[in-house]
């Protein structure tokens, strides 16, 4: 028989909510394992139970939104730095792409608990993830997330086919393998990057090692959502025929 595994673990790691969502459910007595409610904070359970919401906490999870922004240079996306502010600011009435409205309208309880899912670097512009649906944030950046994350790349310099394939695969950072990558050229002075990890400033660290310097980046794609038209500095909601 397999070790218990704290429930909480359990129901991140099947994709029903993020860890701390879970605590709250079983807090709150709206998780039940085989049938029978837990509201035991701690509570172990066998590997293969299985694991049901509550209608309650189903219709919670089902009114929290994901916002998509084309973010500017300037605007970090995580935690704010001195003179510069975070880019969940742009998330306004006045900022929502009406093309992109899908029928859902703003209201201010959209920012309680939005966070963005995934870095984009102060630097970069195009697709950034917010959401308040911990089972997004985990499905684009959890340590076991396979999402396709594309940008284009403008580069000054040099790059030979040794350069090239590298890029492709076999460069380290801090120490550690690159996963495979897709890298082609756009055109003369742009390459297309797909990536299935986000280490820190990982593009631009990419083509040092090479020889080249990035002079723009913007992400275009994220899984099978793509930026398309939504126009930079704007924003539109997730809409329910959209997935990652």
């Amino acid at each position: 028989m397999a070790e218990p595994i704290r429930l909480s673990k359990l129901m991140s790691e099947r994709g029903l909510c993020s860890r701390r969502e879970a605590d709250s459910y079983i807090e709150r007595g709206l998780v039940f394992v085989d049938g029978r409610r837990v509201s035991e904070l701690g509570t172990k359970v066998d590997p293969a139970c299985a694991i049901r919401l509550d209608t309650q906490a189903s219709a919670q999870q089902q009114q929290r939104v994901t916002i998509l922004l084309n973010k500017p240079v300037g605007y970090v996306s995580g935690q704010p730095e001195p003179g510069y502010q975070p880019a969940v600011v742009l998330i306004r009435p006045e900022t929502l792409w009406q093309d992109g409205r899908a029928g859902q309208a703003f209201h201010p309880t959209h920012l309680k608990g939005l966070a963005p899912a995934g870095r984009l670097d102060i630097d970069s512009t195009g697709l950034l993830v917010l959401t308040q649906d911990g089972r997004i944030a985990k499905q684009l950046v959890g340590e076991n997330s396979d999402i396709e994350k594309e940008y284009l790349v403008r580069v000054e310099g040099r790059l030979d086919d040794k350069g090239f394939a590298l890029l492709n695969h076999g460069l380290s950072l801090d120490g550690r393998k690159l996963r495979p990558a897709k890298v082609s050229w756009q055109n003369a002075d742009q390459l297309r990057f797909i990536l299935k990890e986000g280490r820190k400033r990982q593009i631009r660290r990419m083509c040092e090692l090479v020889g080249l310097k990035v002079v723009g980046l913007k992400r275009v794609r994220i899984g099978r959502v793509r930026l398309s038209e939504l126009p930079l500095g704007q924003w539109r909601y997730l809409r329910d025929d959209e997935a990652f």
